[in-house]
């Protein structure tokens, strides 16, 4: 049975979206962040691979909002799926393009490191969803 249209503004003010850019601004300070630690900690080698695995998530998930927030993907239901999944395939292989750059242009690129990069940048992913914004009450 559909929804009213008071029923779905209702449902969608109970359920709000978490934004796109606010995840990405989250894995910019986490992986900020845990470069800046693997830096006062283990010197510059290291904080370079640590960036190295944050620049591999949140390049890729920045164009990857960048696609979904777009007016044409935004067109109709059928293009905003059908851009989802260009959007992640370009998001996939970004990733992949990035750590193999990454691997050929820094030295001695510790690779434990930059995992640990990556590893902790996506878990914002994670985090976006447990502290995500409250619902307004229904009135």
């Amino acid at each position: 049975m559909p929804l009213t249209r008071s029923q779905a503004q209702a449902l969608a003010a109970a359920h709000p979206a978490v934004s796109l850019w606010w995840v990405v601004l989250g894995q910019v300070a986490v992986g900020g962040l845990t470069t800046l630690v693997a830096w006062l900690v283990f010197g510059d080698g290291v904080a370079k691979s640590v960036a190295c695995g944050a620049f591999a998530v949140v390049l890729p998930a920045a164009l990857f909002a960048r696609g979904l927030t777009s007016r044409f993907a935004r067109a109709n239901p059928g293009m905003a799926v059908m851009s989802f999944f260009v959007w992640e395939l370009v998001k996939i292989v970004m990733t992949i393009g990035v750590l193999f750059a990454s691997h050929r242009l820094v030295e001695d690129l510790n690779w434990p490191a930059m995992l640990v990069g990556l590893v902790l940048t996506l878990k914002v992913y994670w985090l976006a969803l447990a502290f995500k914004r409250k619902a307004k009450p229904v009135r």
